[in-house]
């Protein structure tokens, strides 16, 4: 099985190369913006036929949430019109997608965990260009899967882990929103999830969405307090609302996603949120 990773070079896709060496029956091609511009319907077309790919996983987004609201064109580019170019050159030739959306589709007004059949209603412009992503996807006739996932972090790029660290060991207290609920998503537990179950993924008929998170439910405000206990840095956190800390794009309040279904169709079981960061803290 040949597949193809776009978006190598972000957190998901650092996390898919570095485990890949365990799946050995796959033959892997990476590439990112250097290799690859998928924002060009000409390039796309060109690279898909030249090679032999059975699935094509697209770990590209633009994820730079604040940015979007100014950034659109940039924005709209890559989550949309690039996530076309994929799913068109899958049609034309008989290939399999797998494509990486987030929580930001939701408005986040729930109260219990979302299930992928609930209402979406993005309040921001990055779930509006993700969702209108997930909508490219349905005009073609193709074989594919799409992952909501949320709070995503890796030892690789930048995320939230990495800028508690470094504000953490810079001063003595932080100030962290504990009224935005969630929970934090180590990538290399979703890589693990995508090439343990590609085999079964592939053989899926139509477009199927699933949510996949971690195990469990914290604020922003806990997930920090648990990263400095971790690593053992002295600095004070203290919890704030998120109309104290007031960003260019809204985020949702609640956004816990319901997992029964991708645990109950792969048979599988997912990590606990504070086991998974612990892991990927080793990897810093």
């Amino acid at each position: 099985m040949h597949i193809l990773v776009t978006g190598s070079k972000g957190q998901l896709g650092s996390e898919i190369q570095k485990i890949s060496k365990n799946y050995t029956d796959y033959k892997f091609t990476y590439t990112d913006i250097d290799e690859l511009d998928i924002t060009s319907k000409k390039d796309v077309n060109k690279f898909v036929s030249d090679n032999n790919f059975d699935i094509i996983i697209n770990c590209a987004a633009y994820t730079a949430v604040d940015k979007c609201e100014t950034e659109k064109n940039a924005s709209r580019k890559v989550n949309v019109i690039a996530v076309k170019n994929l799913a068109m050159a899958c049609a034309d030739n008989n290939i399999s997608f797998i494509h990486i959306s987030t929580d930001y589709v939701y408005d986040g007004k729930n109260h219990i965990p979302y299930k992928e059949s609930d209402f979406t209603n993005p309040e921001s412009y990055y779930g509006q260009t993700k969702l209108e992503g997930e909508q490219v996807i349905d005009e073609y006739s193709i074989k594919a899967v799409i992952i909501r996932t949320s709070w995503l972090y890796s030892s690789f790029g930048n995320n939230f882990v990495k800028t508690i660290i470094k504000h953490a060991t810079a001063k003595d207290e932080l100030n962290v929103v504990y009224d935005q609920i969630g929970t934090p998503t180590y990538a290399g537990d979703l890589a693990t999830i995508i090439l343990d179950n590609i085999k079964e993924l592939e053989l899926l008929e139509g477009i199927n969405l699933y949510n996949f998170s971690n195990e469990g439910v914290c604020s922003w405000y806990d997930f920090a307090k648990e990263i400095v206990s971790l690593k053992n840095i002295k600095c004070n956190i203290y919890p704030i609302e998120t109309k104290d800390y007031p960003l260019p794009a809204p985020r949702p309040a609640y956004s816990i996603l319901n997992k029964d279904k991708i645990k109950t169709q792969l048979n599988t079981s997912i990590p606990y949120w504070k086991d998974s960061l612990k892991k990927c803290l080793k990897e810093l």
